[in-house]
Order: C-alpha cells, then structure tokens, then sequence
C-alpha cells in the first residue's frame, strides 16, 4: 500500500460554491484520484489534509492554524513513510487583506517543500516525492467571498509560471491545473464538481508513473 499526502486547501477540501456545505469523497478530486489509481490496479491510499483558508506560510489575521507551515514537518512524521506530497496551495495567498503576488506565493511553496524534506521521519523511510500543483486562476469573486478575495484576480497573475521556476529550480514535480479547468463561475474561487472530477482523473494519469519509480 502507498499513501498520498494531499497537502492544501478548500478547493481541495470540497467545499461546494456558494455554500458550506461539501463534496462527498468520491467527488472530490483526492477521492476521485485515488478510486482511479486503484481501478487501474494500484493499491493506494490518499490522506487528505484539506483545510479550509490554508495559505502557504502566512497566517489569517482572523482565523487561527491558516498558517500552512506551521505544523508541517510532524505532520510527514505522523503519516510516514509516504511516497508523494501533492502541494496544492495559494489561492489564499491572495486573500484581500494581503498584498502578495505569485512571487511571494512561490517562495511559499520553496518553504513547505523544505520542511517536507527535512520533515524528522524515522530512520529507512523514504522523503517522499513533492507534486506541486498550482491552482487555477481566481476570477472575480462573487457573494460573500467578493470582500475577501477583492483584487485576488490580478494578484494572483503568473502563479503557474512562479511555481514552475521554483520546482525546476528544487527538482519537484509540478503540474498547472489552469490547463485543463477553471475556477468556478458561481463564486469565482472554488471548484465546481465537475472540475473535480476532470483534475482527480487527470492527476491520476499524472501521479501513476511516479508511484512506479521504486
């Protein structure tokens, strides 16, 4: 059995647009990603720790733990061994009440995937493999997240691009999710299921071979 380490946020926790209410496993795309490794004979289990106004490395002014550096390495200790971290964070980078751009953001994920490979695992087991997957770009947000995410649309420019250069540059695996769906048009930020489900089966094509590399 090889465990995944879904590291990231509410688009990957599930929450349905407009709501608060959440997707049930299946159709979120960990879920998704994980039901088809395991069809194609893989024996695979995702852990999901999704929480919800996750940034990189900074913290909420108003919600405690948002801070996703925090915690991080006993976090690998308490899942180990692990094969993979899917990193897959930065929308809330953007959140109104800072000023960060893709820059900022990218340096984020630099920090995380540090702490993931100097994690204090137990002797003989592996440091996983890192698959930093940037987010979609946020639209315009709507309803109650338009004050929170004000400007996040243009802040947000060259995410994929940043993140690109900083996995060449530490030699993780990266995928851009803004190449194959968007961030929802109900609520500008989040992922409708639909999108769910195309980047569970599309990771899963993606995640296959390096599960392979022993």
């Amino acid at each position: 059995m090889q465990h995944i380490l879904v590291y990231s946020d509410s688009l990957s926790w599930g929450i349905i647009p407009m709501t608060r209410a959440r997707l049930p496993f299946d159709e979120r795309w960990p879920g998704v990603m994980e039901i088809a490794l395991c069809s194609a004979g893989r024996k695979v289990r995702v852990v999901e720790d999704c929480l919800n106004g996750r940034r990189t490395v900074w913290d909420d002014p108003f919600k405690p733990g948002r801070n996703g550096l925090v915690g991080l390495a006993q976090r690998i200790e308490i899942h180990s061994p692990l094969e993979l971290v899917i990193l897959m964070l930065g929308t809330n980078d953007f959140q109104s009440m800072h000023e960060h751009n893709a820059w900022h953001s990218s340096q984020g994920i630099a920090a995380l995937v540090s702490a993931i490979r100097t994690a204090p695992i137990e002797p003989g087991m592996p440091v996983p493999q890192i698959l930093v997957v940037a987010p979609p770009p946020i639209r315009t947000a709507k309803g109650p997240l338009a004050p929170k995410f004000e400007g996040g649309d243009g802040k947000c420019v060259g995410l994929a691009g940043a993140y690109k250069s900083v996995c060449d540059e530490l030699g993780c695996h990266f995928f851009d999710t803004g190449g194959i769906i968007a961030s929802s048009k109900v609520d500008g930020v989040h992922l409708d299921a639909e999108q769910h489900l195309v980047l569970g089966r599309t990771l899963s094509q993606l995640v296959g071979p390096l599960l392979a590399r022993k």
